[in-house]
């Protein structure tokens, strides 16, 4: 907890950096404390926050980062995120540090659009983007009351952090720019998720585990509650992974809402950490499809392991409960590995969904990306790197029919599932390509 001298910043409604810089600077010098951004407009480039401060956004005042790449070059970070090294307000190695409103950051993400892919239903993003909020190795964090608006990349990255509290904080990005993550905690242990509201094009909240700059993971993901959370996810809502280089367990989920999201619910094992112990309860989820430029495509729930580089096999899941789930889909719930590492030990008990036709067609197919084919396009390759790539054959690689159509539940590569009062509502009768078994499981 942040204490001691409080600084006000009156709004000028230019640039502020060096005023708001040098008043966490000297604010954390002499023992900390909360520097407080009154009512109205402050513009800054990158900040950095330091042990002890408080950077406390008033009520009507707005942090509006300069809308320029080149403005954050001072407070760069370690972990490369979709090719960005910088964040607007970034902490490296703070003790107790917190970033409060109930104010606003408007972070300008459409500045960095820089065209438009129809046939996929997303824009292009900028190729260099710097993230809104990037946290490293802090001890003591707290996020708490804030509004984040129009990120235009990553939102809210906390990496190797521990101690964590994110509390009534909502996100609103652009529902179709890439890679606007809502929260990400990246190898982060004993953090607390609570009462947040998140609408976004990429993930809501995403757990992982990245490389560092040795290539190695920075670390394990641990002891992670995520309660009373709302999200509205084209991606994927309430997620473990992709980036999985380190281990992740005991992790949960509960009495949370998914509202007019692609995938609710998800884990996604390919680099090798071992993902165990994760427990999604109570949750409700309304899950639709999306064109083929978002991963998935309206999923109640999805769990792949995929070895998606040939030197390094995927980690396996283990030990996933899956309870007292409700809402619709337009997809399926679908468990597929096609990895040696393997999905063991699933529990779903009480999972009481409506599973509804789209108008895409695009649930009629599950989703392995990515891929290795999305870390390294072919040269010659349409697509965008990370996103999405076209195979010889013309369609999206990673993609794959269900065989026989859409089932209800597909199970593919797992071992040890257990079912208790599974019931998924389907139309009568069947549409077309739609499989006449609820459940279909094949071994990998």
């Amino acid at each position: 907890m942040t204490k001691g001298r409080a600084v006000l910043v009156e709004a000028t409604g230019g640039d502020a950096t060096a005023v708001l810089q040098a008043a966490i600077d000297r604010t954390s010098a002499e023992g900390g404390g909360v520097v407080r951004l009154l009512a109205g407009e402050h513009i800054a480039g990158g900040l950095c926050l330091r042990s002890g401060v408080e950077l406390n956004l008033a009520e009507g005042a707005v942090l509006r980062p300069i809308p320029d790449y080149d403005a954050f070059a001072g407070t760069t970070v370690s972990v490369i995120a979709e090719k960005s090294d910088r964040g607007m307000v970034v902490a490296r190695g703070a003790r107790d540090v917190a970033l409060t409103g109930p104010g606003r950051i408007a972070a300008g993400g459409g500045r960095f659009i820089v065209g438009e892919e129809a046939a996929m239903g997303t824009f292009v993003p900028a190729t260099y983007r710097p993230r809104v909020v990037v946290f490293e190795s802090c001890r003591g964090v707290r996020l708490e009351n804030l509004a984040v608006d129009d990120s235009p990349m990553w939102t809210l990255h906390l990496v190797d952090c521990e101690d964590v509290t994110v509390r009534k904080v909502r996100v609103s990005n652009n529902r179709r720019l890439p890679n606007t993550d809502g929260l990400v905690l990246d190898a982060c242990r004993r953090a607390l998720i609570e009462d947040v509201v998140i609408s976004t094009a990429d993930d809501g909240i995403c757990l992982k585990t990245s490389a560092g700059p040795d290539g190695e993971a920075i670390g394990r993901c641990e002891d992670i509650l995520v309660r009373r959370a709302e999200v509205a996810s084209l991606s994927c809502a309430l997620k473990v992974g992709t980036e999985s280089f380190g281990d992740f367990s005991n992790i949960v989920f509960e009495d949370c809402r998914v509202v007019d999201s692609n995938r609710g619910l998800g884990l996604f094992s390919r680099d090798g950490g071992r993902i165990s112990n994760v427990r999604f309860s109570r949750i409700d989820v309304d899950c639709r499809e999306t064109p083929d430029g978002f991963w998935g495509s309206g999923e109640g729930l999805t769990v792949t392991v995929l070895d998606r580089r040939p030197s390094r096999r995927a980690g396996a899941v283990e030990d996933l409960v899956v309870e007292d789930i409700t809402g619709r889909m337009q997809g399926a719930i679908a468990l597929v590995s096609a990895s040696e590492a393997g999905i063991r030990n699933v529990s779903l008990a009480r999972i009481h969904l409506v599973q509804t036709p789209g108008d895409l067609g695009t649930a009629l197919r599950y989703d392995m990306r990515p891929t290795g084919a999305d870390l390294a396009p072919a040269p010659n390759a349409a697509g965008r790197a990370n996103a999405w790539t076209l195979g010889a054959d013309g369609r999206v690689v990673g993609l794959v029919d269900y065989p026989g159509g859409l089932p209800a539940v597909f199970v593919k590569g797992v071992e040890g599932l257990s079912t208790e009062d599974v019931v998924i509502g389907r139309p009568e009768p069947l549409p077309v390509g739609w499989n006449s078994a609820d459940i279909v499981r094949q071994a990998r």
